[in-house]
């Protein structure tokens, strides 16, 4: 057996770049149909609740394109179909192409979650799961505040919510239900039937098959990866039947192993990756010339593991964090350069402002003047985005 070909660090960031579509141009105009080849591409796009300059999923999809609105994305999920949401290791917006994998997901929603809730005991929860579905069958689109008065807002999970709330979440998560649109980011509930097209609700992968899938387009997209990574993109699959998948895979000669030289300078890891990528290394593209925020949730930097050995770069988020406690921010951007993650910005949309009140810099960064004037013209590109009339600095913005 030949030895593993050694992937060096600068290699693999641009690998897992161009396979998160961060190495497109991003002036090509995109439109509809663009759009909806680039979530293909990525295989999903992550959706928050959390706005300080735009949503997740807005700010995921402007990264890689200048050209994007949002509009092609309400009319994707409301008008064509193409798109409809659920879960992944999140909340995300899904191919609709991708639904015929997920029925596999709605079985395993529904054996783990009435175990769980059963175990909390919440009064009226059995009762509110057929009512509720006769509620949205007789009444269509619904959302959680049209099931009565004072129902809860979710707090801390699903044990804070009304049982009618938990009920509508629950048919949701097991496929009886689809989220038809949203409105102020609330969720508004309908059958799935009136929802998903026929032709994509009907049709369901085989076992085999599902696995198969769930491993073979993670791995795509992930180009080389550990079998926990596999598992880890879609969260559709277990650890363990991903690591049986790669080595049977392996055996069959349809993977190879490689080594993939971590940012640290540290002893490579192995990793599976197709037959055909060392001679794709040869020919990767380069990441456009030029500085881009990024999501919290961006799949660049999701997995934080992958992201410290990829690029160096320790990320979390601190919305959770007491405020005395954080070490940066209550909802910091991850700065993009090149293949580079250099450093993090603190800021916020406000009345058509967007206000920056905090710059740090990685390690042996500095804000030169090349740097700053691309630094410059991504916030404006931001602001332009958002609708901002400018860009304001903080006094003492950078900080060490």
């Amino acid at each position: 057996m030949p030895s593993p070909v050694l992937i060096p660090n600068a290699t693999a960031r641009r690998l897992f770049l161009a396979r998160q579509a961060l190495s497109r141009p991003p002036r090509q105009r995109l439109g509809a149909g663009g759009l909806l080849e680039l979530i293909e591409a990525l295989g999903f796009v992550q959706v928050d609740s959390i706005s300080t300059v735009a949503r997740a999923h807005h700010m995921i999809l402007f990264a890689r394109n200048q050209t994007y609105r949002p509009a092609h994305l309400d009319r994707l999920l409301e008008r064509d179909r193409s798109l409809f949401e659920h879960w992944t290791h999140d909340a995300a917006v899904i191919p609709t192409a991708y639904y015929r994998y997920w029925h596999h997901r709605f079985d395993r929603e529904r054996r783990d979650l009435v175990k769980r809730w059963r175990k909390w005991r919440r009064e009226g929860f059995e009762h509110a799961l057929e009512s509720v579905l006769e509620t949205v069958r007789a009444g269509g689109p619904t959302m959680a505040r049209d099931l009565g008065q004072g129902m809860k807002k979710p707090a801390g999970g699903w044990w804070d919510w009304h049982p009618e709330k938990t009920a509508l979440e629950y048919h949701w998560r097991t496929g009886a239900l689809a989220i038809a649109r949203r409105r102020g980011f609330q969720k508004v509930y309908d059958l799935s039937e009136r929802v998903i097209p026929d032709d994509r609700r009907a049709d369901r992968a085989g076992r085999n098959e599902f696995v198969d899938w769930a491993c073979r387009s993670a791995l795509a997209r992930l180009g080389a990866a550990t079998a926990g990574e596999i598992a880890a993109f879609w969260d559709l699959v277990a650890p363990r039947q991903a690591g049986d998948w790669c080595r049977r895979r392996l055996a069959a000669g349809d993977l190879i192993e490689v080594l993939v030289e971590p940012a640290d300078g540290a002893r490579p890891r192995k990793a599976f990756a197709f037959p055909d990528l060392p001679a794709q290394l040869r020919d990767l593209p380069a990441p456009p010339a030029r500085i881009r925020v990024l999501s919290p949730f961006d799949p660049l930097i999701r997995d934080r593991a992958r992201c410290r050995l990829l690029f160096g770069f320790d990320y979390r988020i601190e919305v959770f964090v007491p405020a005395a406690k954080r070490e940066y921010g209550y909802y910091v951007f991850p700065l993009l350069e090149d293949d580079r993650l250099f450093g993090r910005i603190d800021m916020k949309h406000d009345k058509g402002v967007l206000r920056v009140t905090g710059l740090w810099l990685e390690p042996g960064v500095k804000l030169g003047k090349g740097r700053r004037a691309a630094l410059d013209a991504e916030l404006d590109r931001q602001r332009r985005f958002v609708g901002a009339e400018k860009v304001v600095f903080a006094d003492g913005y950078m900080r060490t």
